[in-house]
């Protein structure tokens, strides 16, 4: 299974921010990585330099890598919206992102881990691949086995996040991917226009 394996807090610093989730390491240096930290005068970054930033930024939030972001990238080019916004929505459907974003996982690489050991059902079937894009009405559950999880009971609780193309239902422990979500409902810090620059290039 192809995924980002490295350090997680010297990426959040690159880019000034908590990509991954809270890191109290990220609050304790919040500055650019590098022997120099916040002395090291930086100049300014080209174009490329700041498209480049933005897709690799969208690529470490979602925890996809190249081919896979590519690929994306081409659908949504192919399709008839705003590619930029169809590439975020694309992203969005993913299920181990719904799963994160139902709260049975603190962290988008907990909810990977999630759909590949089988613990979620996508309307009552077993899927475990993190990459399965999700169509409005689809049900997504937890497996009767591993609703009795710890992970998935402390995520939940601590969970407070409410998106309204997502309902979840505590009971039963499954939710509806109600619809796919507007650009303006999408809460990532993403610049999708600069990606769409970079690859049309």
């Amino acid at each position: 299974m192809a995924r980002y394996t490295g350090p997680k807090t010297k990426i959040a610093r690159k880019f000034g921010e908590t990509i991954f989730g809270d890191d109290k390491s990220f609050e304790k240096k919040n500055y650019p990585p590098g022997q120099h930290g916040n002395n090291r005068r930086r100049g300014k970054k080209s174009e490329y330099a700041v498209q480049l930033m933005e897709k690799q930024k969208a690529k470490y939030t979602y925890g996809i890598l190249e081919k896979q972001f590519r690929n994306l990238f081409a659908k949504a080019n192919r399709s008839k919206g705003v590619t930029g916004e169809v590439l975020l929505q694309l992203c969005e459907s993913r299920l181990d992102n719904v799963v994160y974003r139902m709260g049975l996982s603190n962290t988008r690489s907990g909810a990977r881990q999630l759909v590949s050991h089988r613990h979620i059902t996508v309307n009552g079937e077993l899927v475990n691949i993190p990459s399965y894009s999700l169509k409005a009405g689809d049900v997504v559950g937890v497996r009767e086995k591993s609703k009795s999880l710890q992970t998935i009971q402390d995520a939940l609780a601590a969970n407070s996040s409410v998106y309204e193309w997502i309902t979840w239902n505590s009971d039963k422990k499954e939710g509806t991917f109600v619809s796919i979500p507007e650009r303006i409902q999408i809460p990532e810090n993403i610049k999708e226009q600069l990606i769409v620059e970079l690859y049309s290039k």
